[in-house]
């Protein structure tokens, strides 16, 4: 346990971040009591784990979560569709969960509240969760265009 933080304090500071990032209730259906944390060496809360797995990083630039497979699967659960998600086209599943990007062409639906920048989840038709990244364009734009990256692919089904 790093100086800075108890264990609860750490707690209670990641579902925060989680609740602005993500919505409110985000956090404790992220985060459960029995999470533990990963400190850098200023002390600061860099990793979020559940029995020995990640759930997810703080960014240092930000301050921001991003989600291991299990988090994003996690925050999926909690959170109802079509929020956060991105749903792309059955054909191009298995590309996306090996890690590939999933392109904006390929997109057939995705929450209009999504910004570039935003941490988002790839799923398909069905609602399966494909993979987790960061959204390079906002939910309106990966609709309207035809070309181009509409998530970066952090993690995939199959490289997690």
């Amino acid at each position: 346990m790093s100086m800075n933080y108890s264990k609860t304090s750490a707690l209670r500071r990641v579902r925060t971040i989680a609740d602005y990032q993500f919505g409110a209730g985000a956090g404790e259906a992220l985060f459960p009591d029995e999470c533990e944390f990963g400190f850098s060496r200023t002390g600061r809360i860099r990793y979020v784990l559940i029995g020995g797995d990640r759930l997810a990083t703080v960014r240092a630039g930000d301050g921001r979560l991003t989600l291991s497979f299990k988090g994003a699967h996690r925050l999926k659960a909690a959170l109802n569709a079509p929020i956060l998600r991105v749903v792309i086209d059955e054909s191009v599943v298995e590309f996306v969960e090996k890690g590939k990007n999933a392109m904006a062409k390929h997109v057939t639906a995705a929450d209009a509240e999504i910004r570039a920048g935003d941490e988002v989840l790839v799923v398909t038709p069905a609602d399966d969760l494909v993979a987790t990244g960061s959204a390079a364009l906002s939910g309106e734009e990966m609709l309207a265009f035809n070309y181009g990256v509409a998530v970066n692919v952090r993690k995939g089904r199959d490289t997690s």
